[in-house]
């Protein structure tokens, strides 16, 4: 045992120390931290240069119309965009729209009631803001138009329109529920989580190949062996990588955090536009609150019942369940992976053996995808007990109440199969590790494992 701690602490040490391993951990923060920013930021972040939209409505011998205007003031003016009614043809404005101050050009037919088409020509692609802000606002005022048009009051209508809103709660036996809100946080949670073992699985599983084939080629391996046994070289190699991923992982975590609360501080991401709801279809169609109910929504209300939502996740559950999966899943595919290495000469020559090995743990990660639609379903319960998808499948079903049979059956059976998984690896990187310059077949897998000491 003190020879297999000795081989772990040389493997750990000789790869945290690597270059490789430090420039990584300094990236993967930025990199995570970047993807989860960017898109809020880049969502946030609009032109400040003023843009002007000429509008253009014709009358039934498509003429420019100057006067009574159907549309006119319509589509409100915006902080960055104002909208100017013109009075002339659509080819005239065509032609001068490169070298005038307008920005695009919208062309209102006099049938647009019933052909429900208007055009926006302009110098470059708009944004979906403005292709929003005009669709919805012509949307809304021809939706009364029609009202209207069929001696339908408008006041009447919102007075018996009905907007339901389906609460979807679990209710557990113990007399415990979760609710929808809740139980799409654990979806996001859960797919993270799985994936993240999904990774490092694959990511280090691969590191303890590639340095179980670099010490075999170099034949350092041969001095190695003549002080240890050959399984405890290759539980002290799978120890210490794993140990490598977690250190790393932690790391990650702290500094991903880190980096977007500061980022999140420093671009002001806790502030709210004003207009930001006209971009949203729904607000535009909401009708008038009734008298008495204020209009603006408690900001305050929403933040404290979703931070009681965060309350009732379980996330040492969850930190427990992830710590368990990625090192029983590492452990069992990094024992397959040793063996690979151990039985070829070169990477080129694993192909062979890595579709069988990585095909389930892919597979996996498809199959915890579609479990989030039924976590309790038949192929989300088979896949999340066999050990070969069980540490990504189960990730995914882990904060939602799962039975607790299931979950002790699945990490039982996940232990039992690691155990003989690294047995037969040992059997197959016992032998392999010293072979040289001959190709080896699963017929010739097969013998190693039947060896007896």
């Amino acid at each position: 045992m003190n020879k297999i701690a000795l081989i772990v602490q040389r493997e750990y040490l000789s790869r945290v120390r690597k270059k490789s391993f430090i420039i990584m951990t300094i990236i993967g923060p930025l990199l995570f931290a970047t993807f989860l920013i960017l898109p809020a930021w880049l969502s946030q972040v609009e032109d400040t240069d003023e843009k002007i939209i000429a509008v253009l409505e014709t009358n039934e011998y498509n003429e420019p119309k100057p006067d009574s205007l159907r549309f006119f003031d319509v589509i409100p003016d915006k902080e960055n965009l104002k909208f100017e009614y013109v009075p002339a043809t659509l080819d005239a404005l065509k032609q001068i729209l490169s070298s005038s101050k307008y920005y695009a050009i919208l062309y209102i037919p006099y049938n647009v009631i019933n052909s429900e088409t208007v055009e926006l020509y302009s110098k470059k692609q708009p944004s979906l803001g403005i292709e929003l802000h005009i669709t919805k606002s012509l949307e809304k005022y021809i939706y009364n138009l029609k009202l209207r048009k069929n001696n339908i009051p408008l006041d009447v209508l919102n007075s018996v329109r009905t907007d339901i809103d389906l609460r979807t709660i679990k209710l557990e036996k113990d007399g415990s529920f979760q609710e929808q809100n809740q139980q799409d946080m654990m979806r996001w949670i859960g797919y993270i989580c799985g994936f993240l073992v999904y990774f490092f699985i694959f990511f280090f599983g691969a590191q303890v190949m590639r340095g179980v084939i670099e010490e075999k080629t170099s034949r350092i391996i041969e001095v190695i062996i003549s002080s240890v046994k050959p399984f405890q070289l290759m539980m002290g190699k799978i120890i210490g990588i794993g140990m490598v991923g977690l250190t790393q992982f932690l790391i990650w975590i702290i500094l991903t955090f880190s980096i977007v609360f500061i980022l999140q501080q420093a671009l002001g991401f806790h502030k709210t536009t004003a207009d930001s709801s006209e971009l949203t279809p729904e607000s535009l169609f909401e009708a008038k609150p009734v008298q008495g109910q204020s209009a603006t929504p408690d900001n305050t209300a929403d933040f404290q019942g979703y931070v009681e939502k965060l309350r009732e996740i379980p996330f040492l559950k969850v930190f427990f369940g992830f710590l368990f999966y990625f090192i029983g899943g590492f452990i069992l595919y990094g024992s397959l992976f040793a063996a690979i290495g151990a039985a070829v000469d070169s990477e080129t020559d694993t192909q062979q053996f890595m579709l069988p090995v990585t095909i389930p743990l892919i597979l996996s990660l498809f199959i915890m995808i579609s479990t989030f639609t039924n976590p309790e379903g038949q192929l989300a319960i088979i896949f999340s007990i066999i050990p070969l998808t069980s540490p990504v499948v189960m990730m995914g079903r882990i904060g939602f109440n799962i039975p607790l049979v299931q979950m002790i059956t699945s990490m039982m059976v996940l232990v039992l199969t690691f155990l003989g998984t690294t047995w037969l690896a040992g059997k197959i990187y016992r032998t392999g590790i010293l072979m040289y310059g001959k190709k080896v077949s699963y017929k010739e897998l097969w013998k190693w494992i039947r060896y007896r000491n």
